[in-house]
C-alpha cells in the first residue's frame, strides 16, 4: 500500500507512526515552543512538530527554511546521549538542513530569546521552494 505521506529525506512509514505518537506525548517545553511557532507565527514560516527526516524525527521542522529545531532536556547532558546527538546532528546536516538546539530551560526561562534567535536565522534565509 502506498503511503499518502510525502517522503521527507527518505523517512519511512514507521517513522511517521512514531512521530504521531511523539506528538501525543510531547513535553511541556515542546508544547510551549509549539504555541509560539505554530500557524506561521514566526516571520510567516510554517513549522511542523515531530517531523520525520530520514531516520530521525525532528522536534520541529521548517521545510522552506530547511531548519530543524531540537529541544534538549536533562537527559541530553549524559555523555552517551551527547555522542548520539552529535552523530544525529551530523547526519541531519548532511541532508542540507540546519539544526538549532535549545534546552528546555531556555524555552521556559527565556522563550523570547529563543524566538529572537529563530527569527534572526529566518531573516537570513531565502525560502527553499
Amino acid at each position: 500500500m502506498q503511503s499518502k505521506q510525502p517522503l521527507y529525506f527518505g523517512a519511512n512509514t514507521k517513522s511517521y507512526l512514531r512521530a504521531r505518537q511523539l506528538r501525543k506525548d510531547e513535553t511541556s517545553a515542546e508544547w510551549l515552543l509549539w504555541q509560539m511557532i505554530r500557524n506561521r507565527k514566526v516571520k510567516g514560516f510554517k513549522f511542523r512538530r515531530q517531523h520525520p527526516t530520514n531516520k530521525y524525527i525532528a522536534d520541529f521542522y521548517c521545510h522552506k527554511a530547511k531548519l530543524v529545531i531540537e529541544l534538549d532536556g536533562d537527559v541530553h547532558l549524559l555523555d552517551e546521549i551527547k555522542a548520539y546527538d552529535e552523530i544525529r546532528e551530523a547526519e541531519i546536516k548532511e541532508l542540507g538542513l540546519t539544526v538549532m538546539r535549545f534546552t528546555n530551560e531556555d524555552v521556559f526561562a527565556e522563550a523570547h530569546k529563543v524566538i529572537a534567535k529563530i527569527e534572526t536565522y529566518l531573516s537570513g534565509v531565502r525560502p527553499h521552494p
